[in-house]
């Protein structure tokens, strides 16, 4: 029997039929299943649409390609999860076009940095990257500091979002300009309104500079908030209760 592979090795014809077969087998089992499936996203509590403050951190990190090498998905295994928590749900990227899951780490993964560091801590961090880890190879980015967020744009960021599902009503693109500057200002007259829009969404100046809504606002808001919308305590509870 150890010598019987010869046979393919040696006959290129009987070697492609064998992949196809194996191929076409491997991936019946994976594909089946997803037609006996109504939903591949399990439901769990807590997820909502980005706040458009938050959109706009997230088009930002697009943009500057923080993708490249930071990744957003917590594999499960044990060492993952002991280094950056609870592994990656599809629920956590359900709302993302595209989805930041990565393949690459030059940094750390990001599943799960919000609230992990201060809003200051953040914004040092991406002024000069070398100040907390001094063998960064991360470039500076300043610039975001000086580029001030008019607004200009983001109902229609979330009109294209709501085209490729994302459920943002009426009245959350219609607001959206004015949430921009209540996110990051308790004291807003329209705070009680947005915080229904966007239930616990964090409200407060991100970069440290009160007098002027900048990208740099939006970045911090988009890292502090990764992670933090899942309850997993909850998730894991309702978990076993299936099992059983």
């Amino acid at each position: 029997m150890a010598f019987k592979h010869e046979i393919f090795e040696k006959n290129s014809i009987l070697l492609t039929i064998g992949i196809l077969v194996v191929v076409s087998i491997g991936g019946l089992v994976e594909i089946a299943p997803l037609f006996y499936l109504s939903n591949t996203i399990e439901k769990v509590d807590g997820m909502r649409p980005y706040t458009p403050l938050e959109l706009t951190g997230r088009d930002i990190y697009v943009r500057e390609g923080c993708y490249l090498c930071h990744s957003q998905m917590i594999r499960p295994l044990r060492d993952e999860a002991e280094r950056y928590g609870h592994y990656s749900l599809a629920a956590e990227s359900m709302y993302d076009h595209p989805f930041q899951w990565g393949s690459k780490r030059t940094g750390p993964d990001l599943a799960r940095v919000g609230g992990k560091y201060s809003d200051a801590w953040h914004v040092s961090h991406l002024n000069h990257p070398q100040s907390a880890v001094p063998e960064s190879v991360m470039p500076p980015y300043r610039f975001l500091n000086d580029n001030i967020l008019d607004g200009r744009t983001i109902e229609a960021s979330l009109k294209a979002n709501k085209t490729v599902g994302v459920p943002y009503t009426e009245a959350q693109i219609s607001a959206a300009k004015a949430d921009l500057a209540t996110q990051v200002d308790e004291f807003a007259d329209g705070y009680d309104d947005f915080m229904a829009r966007y239930p616990g969404a964090i409200v407060r100046d991100f970069d440290g500079d009160p007098a002027h809504l900048t990208e740099m606002d939006a970045l911090v808001a988009y890292l502090q908030m990764l992670g933090t919308l899942v309850d997993f305590s909850t998730y894991e509870a309702d978990a076993i209760e299936n099992q059983r």
